[in-house]
């Protein structure tokens, strides 16, 4: 078929295959370049799932000859775009089948519908750094699906930023929305503007900019930003104020993650955190076991990743490393509030690297150039980014004892690695599912800004609870069980599936 043919088309000397990648300027070549090899191994790895493609267990040769069909129509339509190929791939394969069994659904072409974004809107964004030179980025707000309630999803600030990677984000984002059961549809955006090394000031102007152009489509009953890589409650605060400006009333629903003093909610820094633990633990329990006494790795150092290892730690896991692109921060005695309120220090407030990390805490050491899935756990909490799990590395973790991994990044494990898992036994829970939190504690923001009113941590905690307790009985609602084991990603893709589905036909054809 058409899609498993393509490998050549993704070779790393095909032409063109990093034309979405971040235009080269004189003073960011270093980052161009990372960015091009990011998605040059992206692209490989895209045309290694089509020419590997394993069927789902139990599915015949019609949903084998389906699956070619459709991906076949979904990279014609989408060529060069290989992070949004693997993201729809990784749905489709545990879709199919249940697709196939509901003809209302075929007759409806929902699934040809649902992989084409209602609209993606590209635009330029200039801005005046401290020396007063004049710069350009392209900024972006793809707009996937407002089938359940007004796009939602966040603003991305990162050299690695191009129409494919928004594309996948904004695709996941409306399921992840969707498992939630709040009324909120999918989208995602940002800019190929890198912020590290920028002043305050120079940030404040390019969010201005960026601002400028992207306040004409957005709204609190239309799209609803948040914050993501590279932009965070500094950011959305800067954002809000140039809309607020913009269109000459206070709406506080029209972005979340706002500071509290200009209507944020409490623990939304650390929702997607503690969300990710809360479900695994979730999942833990299902199979008779808990998070108490496991040895934890969480790869990542940002928010998602410290308020995962302090919600672990919470629950008697002995978190035992943490990462960050050069290599990884050891701490073989786990973690202790002292070691914690360190990580916090270094990667909050001072923004320096593990290495910083590591000198200043006892018993800790740093390991350059190297992964932390090396280290053996049974719990593993991937929070860094995507597909940092490949296959090989999947056959470690496996041969180092791994129980359960939890996925805190979105896309951070390759197809071929989920299937190791799976073949292993090992639960395995999507990101889908397992990083709703952050989402979530956004429509409990929302729910706030509506009612005029601002919770107590404690209520928006319990309803934090309520979410990702209700997505994890959604999972095993419609996930099949082998040897025991309940297929998480399964349940979740057919579970958000049918609901999105559920209100594209009840609208018609439009």
């Amino acid at each position: 078929m058409f899609w498993r043919k393509k490998k050549s088309a993704y070779s790393e000397d095909a032409p063109g295959e990093t034309r979405s990648a971040a235009p080269a300027r004189a003073d960011r070549s270093e980052d161009t370049a990372i960015i091009a090899a990011v998605h040059r191994k992206m692209a490989q790895q895209t045309a290694h799932s089509a020419s590997s493609f394993a069927a789902p267990a139990g599915a015949g040769s019609a949903v084998v000859r389906e699956i070619d069909h459709f991906m076949d129509g979904v990279m014609r339509r989408n060529p060069g775009e290989p992070e949004f190929h693997q993201a729809v791939f990784e749905f489709v394969e545990t879709v199919m089948p249940y697709y196939m069994d509901h003809q209302g659904y075929r007759k409806a072409r929902i699934l040809e519908r649902m992989t084409e974004p209602d609209r993606a809107i590209m635009f330029r964004v200039t801005w005046e750094d401290d020396q007063g030179v004049p710069h350009a980025n392209k900024g972006y707000r793809v707009q996937f699906n407002s089938s359940m309630g007004p796009y939602k999803g966040g603003l991305r600030f990162d050299p690695s930023v191009n129409l494919s990677v928004l594309k996948f984000l904004g695709f996941e984002q409306t399921f992840k929305n969707a498992l939630t059961r709040l009324p909120m549809g999918g989208g995602k955006g940002g800019a190929d503007f890198h912020p590290k090394g920028r002043s305050d000031g120079e940030i404040m102007r390019f969010c201005h900019a960026m601002m400028s152009e992207l306040f004409r489509h957005i709204g609190e009953s239309v799209d609803v930003p948040a914050g993501d890589i590279g932009v965070g409650a500094r950011e959305i605060g800067y954002l809000f104020g140039k809309y607020k400006q913009l269109a000459n009333h206070y709406t506080g629903g029209v972005l979340t993650g706002k500071g509290l003093s200009f209507g944020g909610s409490e623990i939304r820094k650390e929702a997607t955190g503690y969300g990710v633990v809360i479900f695994t633990e979730e999942m833990l329990k299902k199979h008779g076991k808990s998070m108490k006494d496991k040895t934890v790795v969480v790869s990542g150092s940002g928010n998602v990743a410290i308020y995962a290892v302090q919600r672990a730690m919470q629950l008697g896991g002995k978190v035992i490393a943490v990462s960050d692109s050069q290599g990884f921060a050891h701490v073989p005695n786990g973690f202790d509030e002292d070691t914690f309120s360190i990580l916090q220090d270094v990667k909050e407030v001072r923004r320096e690297r593990l290495t910083s990390f590591a000198n200043k805490a006892r018993g800790v050491s740093y390991q350059a150039g190297k992964s932390p899935w090396t280290v053996p756990c049974e719990v593993g909490l991937p929070c860094a980014t995507q597909n940092e799990i490949d296959e090989q590395m999947a056959h470690v973790m496996v041969k180092n004892g791994i129980e359960i991994v939890s996925e805190g990044a979105n896309m951070p494990l390759t197809a071929q690695a989920i299937h190791v898992l799976k073949k292993a036994n090992v639960i395995f829970g999507p990101a889908k599912a397992a990083n709703a939190g952050g989402v979530g504690c956004s429509g409990l923001e929302q729910a706030q800004n509506a009612q005029r009113l601002i919770w107590t941590r404690e209520q928006v905690e319990q309803e934090l609870i309520k979410i990702m307790k209700s997505i994890h009985e959604q999972c095993v609602e419609y996930a099949p069980v082998k040897n025991g084991v309940v297929d998480y990603q399964a349940g979740a893709n057919i579970s958000s599936f049918a609901r999105v589905a559920d209100a594209m036909v009840g609208y018609g054809y439009v």
